[in-house]
């Protein structure tokens, strides 16, 4: 990495965007933050100069994604770190999710990283470095009733994310999935969009939203930006990151209930394959 390193940050004008973007222009880099509006960094932009290009974006337009990053590549000279931040949550049972909200968030938190990972990358194989930032969720841990839809997105972005990584890393480029728990931010406010709700789960819709009350555990932003700035500094970043004790617990829970399902089922999954000899 370079000392003076460029960031491209998605979803950047509030949340844990905002504070990736601040923390990365307290260390003295240069940061350019896409949102759909930027009008919340002005004054960011303003204190900073030159240092912070700010430019509107939505992501899930794709010729616009790409005519962002080749505008910032000409304005900043390269791109060092990409941070795919932007992204919404979309709370409803299965069942209840319509056609048209179910592309949306797939839209957002799916396909708006793609198409930044697809116009990045021309550039970071160019210099031959750089680190593209996944900001998936603790969803992506599992699905769970009300966040099936969030689940399924994050899910996707893990899934296209490994699988980048392998590609990039012949070329100097590294990529690490940053799974958040829950902090401040207005993903639960003015991030959240809700299904029309079905009456057939109000006593689960009920229990859910009681969990939700007893159990969340959210942290301020700045912690994880300063995870963040850890892990940029590092020389060898992990493929994937977890934020939070809640995530951290979770992830080790998660996994071992599938390692011993996959035990408890073990002599039917083995008796499914059989070695064949190859026709002649």
């Amino acid at each position: 990495m370079t000392v003076d390193r460029v960031w491209f940050v998605t979803g950047a004008s509030r949340g844990l965007g905002r504070a990736f973007t601040e923390a990365a222009l307290a260390a003295g880099d240069r940061v350019v933050g896409v949102a759909r509006s930027v009008a919340p960094l002005e004054p960011l932009a303003a204190e900073h100069g030159d240092r912070l290009l700010t430019l509107p974006l939505d992501v899930t337009d794709r010729a616009a994604v790409r005519a962002a990053v080749d505008e910032a590549v000409r304005r900043m000279g390269r791109l060092d770190v990409v941070v795919n931040n932007a992204g919404y949550l979309a709370m409803g049972m299965v069942e209840e999710f319509g056609e048209t909200e179910a592309r949306a968030q797939m839209e957002t938190n799916f396909f708006g990283p793609l198409w930044v990972a697809q116009a990045v990358l021309p550039h970071l194989r160019a210099q031959g470095s750089g680190h593209i930032l996944q900001i998936s969720s603790i969803g992506a841990l599992g699905g769970f009733p009300l966040t099936g839809m969030y689940s399924a997105s994050k899910f996707a972005l893990e899934g296209m994310s490994e699988a980048l990584a392998a590609e990039a890393e012949g070329f100097g480029v590294k990529v690490t999935i940053v799974e958040p728990g829950g902090y401040w931010t207005g993903l639960y406010t003015t991030g959240l969009v809700t299904t029309e709700p079905l009456e057939v789960y109000a006593p689960l819709r009920a229990e859910m939203e009681r969990r939700f009350a007893d159990g969340s555990v959210d942290s301020l932003p700045h912690l994880a930006a300063e995870a963040v700035m850890k892990l940029v500094d590092a020389d060898d970043p992990p493929l994937r990151l977890l934020l939070g004790s809640a995530v951290y617990d979770l992830a080790f829970d998660v996994s071992r209930k599938k390692m011993e399902t996959w035990a408890a089922w073990e002599e039917v999954s083995r008796a499914a394959e059989k070695a064949v000899p190859a026709p002649r």
